[in-house]
């Protein structure tokens, strides 16, 4: 009987205290489980390297090797873009100062040529997401070099097969168009190199609502886009990436987004990028205002835009008709405590202007 009693007293001691030793408690304290809302990941988007051809998509080799020069020397975490995925959504994975991921779309040879040996040289990761179309074109990596670069640790993500404009097709018939070609592109990754990508990348970073949902229902865990912008835990399946080629691969503006934050959204409305029936598009979006100074936030458009903040809800209007198919909107912010700045972009497609 005294022992018993003891016990209810030392329970009720320990119930007092917070020293439960249960495992709720200890994971609402795990640091980890803390940062993990913390969690930020850089990626870069590339395509071809030491290929003076094509100014607008290449990246020399010597400018490249100073990217992963700087990366490196500055303590930068290198993932897969599947890795960081899975590194932003599960609070078990412990928390990063500085992440970046860098991704190849198309599968140029230049990748084996050009970068291969630099992401060796300073022990990177890259993603590269290929249309297996194109695989052992001209210009283009052929299977046994997919291989290769696979078994090295390369990861191979699906670009689509044909590359092809999907939303140029009607509502109809885009969805079912699309993932035909996805499922072609699937079928013959496996059949060359005996995986399924589970990493998709759109052509042209051009989606729409349906779109992203048909890849969720093919099991696909997470999808790139190409309006810039840092990752973080809000949309699996519109990831943002910094284009790096031509004038944008210049060091000081690589250092610059190398260090960039989220500038993290709750909702926007619309949520497709597609504009429809043209005129100025408008956007409503309320942000997670607890990082970034929202009253000093600017606007960066083409079109121009107009903001309006109304406590954490920012309306933004283009001020003329868009006049390009893809035409990227982007807000920014200072940090609300300390230095740094943050990074929000938004895509608007005109699918009837033709390229």
């Amino acid at each position: 009987m005294l022992f018993f009693s003891f016990q209810k007293i030392l329970c009720l001691l320990l119930l007092i205290t917070g020293c439960t030793g249960s495992g709720d408690h200890e994971h609402r304290n795990d640091p980890k489980n803390t940062d993990h809302k913390k969690k930020e990941v850089v990626a870069f988007v590339y395509h071809r390297f030491g290929d003076n051809r094509y100014s607008s998509t290449n990246i020399s080799t010597k400018q490249f090797d100073r990217h992963l020069s700087y990366l490196r020397k500055n303590g930068f975490k290198s993932m897969t873009f599947g890795e960081a995925v899975d590194y932003l959504s599960n609070p078990e994975i412990a928390y990063e100062e500085k992440v970046v991921c860098i991704t190849v779309d198309d599968g140029y040879k230049t990748f084996m040529t050009g970068a291969m040996p630099l992401l060796e040289k300073y022990g990177f990761k890259a993603s590269l997401f290929i249309n297996s179309e194109s695989v052992g074109g001209n210009d283009f990596m052929t299977w046994e070099e997919l291989k290769k670069i696979h078994e090295k640790g390369i990861e191979i993500g699906n670009h689509s097969h044909s590359h092809a404009y999907f939303l140029n097709l009607s509502q109809a018939e885009r969805v079912t168009a699309f993932k035909k070609d996805i499922e072609k592109c699937q079928n013959l990754i496996h059949n060359h190199l005996g995986f399924y990508p589970d990493v998709f990348a759109y052509p042209y970073g051009e989606y729409d609502i349906a779109m992203k949902n048909a890849l969720k229902t093919m099991g696909f865990k997470a999808a790139a886009a190409q309006n810039s912008g840092v990752m973080y835990n809000y949309d699996n399946f519109a990831m943002p990436r910094f284009p790096m080629a031509g004038p944008y691969t210049k060091m000081e503006g690589f250092i610059e987004k190398a260090n960039m934050k989220a500038l993290r959204i709750i909702r926007k409305s619309p949520e497709s990028p597609l504009v429809l029936n043209g005129g100025a598009p408008r956007l409503q979006i309320t942000f997670d205002s607890a990082r970034a100074d929202l009253t000093r936030a600017n606007c960066f458009c083409s079109a121009g835009c107009d903001i309006k903040l109304n406590g954490n809800v920012m309306t933004i209007k283009a001020k003329q008709l868009l006049t390009s198919r893809r035409t990227l909107c982007t807000i920014t912010a200072p940090s609300a405590k300390g230095k740094g700045w943050h990074w929000f972009s938004h895509l608007w497609i005109r699918t009837e202007i033709q390229e």
